[in-house]
């Protein structure tokens, strides 16, 4: 039974989500009866590469640069792309590799092509910028970026580069539940990393936010 527009639940409500940012396919309504009606919220999960994906440590002779754009992709675990979509997030690329990490990465992971965050033009100073706010000292300069980007739903993002100042930073002003998880850069992402991560986005249940009574 479709819920006539009217009737849908307004997200910014219950979850300080902008709807009008949002893709279709990340915001679902499902009516659990006459009377109920629920939005679901899928978790975005926020990937970095190097460090994360691609260890920098690993098996093997050390790469030999100057012979590549990319001498460490081939420590890239091809396993690692059914591995991630199997965590049930909407996977999103979050790193300076912007579109070749949809034209190189996505097809040696088995993934599609993935949203990529853009960032702004910012000076190597930016992390220290804004020391006159809460937590702004030392802050990553994706930080800002992502927790825009994320418009209040509950995210995932890991990375080899997240400190304290971060987690403060995106508690204080991320309205949604999020988890910031630094991976070691000389491992990349583990076996029991994407457990963790397993369990912290099944623990979100998908976030739902009550409806109003279907007419």
């Amino acid at each position: 039974m479709p819920i006539p527009p009217s009737r849908r639940v307004g997200l910014t409500d219950c979850l300080s989500v902008d709807t009008r940012t949002q893709s279709p396919t990340s915001i679902k309504v499902e009516v659990k009866s006459r009377r109920e009606a629920v939005v679901v919220i899928s978790v975005l999960l926020f990937l970095d590469i190097d460090g994360t994906l691609i260890p920098f440590g690993g098996p093997g002779p050390h790469p030999v640069y100057g012979t590549s754009p990319h001498p460490l992709l081939p420590r890239l675990d091809p396993a690692l792309g059914p591995r991630l979509r199997a965590l049930g997030a909407e996977l999103v690329w979050a790193t300076t590799w912007l579109d070749d990490a949809n034209d190189l990465l996505s097809p040696w992971l088995g993934l599609p092509a993935l949203p990529v965050v853009r960032w702004p033009d910012v000076d190597d100073d930016e992390g220290d910028e804004g020391a006159d706010e809460p937590h702004g000292v030392g802050l990553h300069w994706k930080t800002r970026s992502l927790v825009e980007w994320a418009a209040g739903r509950p995210f995932v993002w890991v990375d080899d580069e997240i400190s304290g100042a971060d987690r403060a930073w995106v508690a204080d002003r991320h309205p949604g539940p999020a988890l910031l998880y630094r991976v070691d850069h000389r491992l990349g992402l583990v076996d029991a990393d994407l457990a963790a991560l397993g369990e912290w986005i099944g623990r979100q249940g998908e976030a739902q936010c009550p409806g109003d009574p279907v007419a």
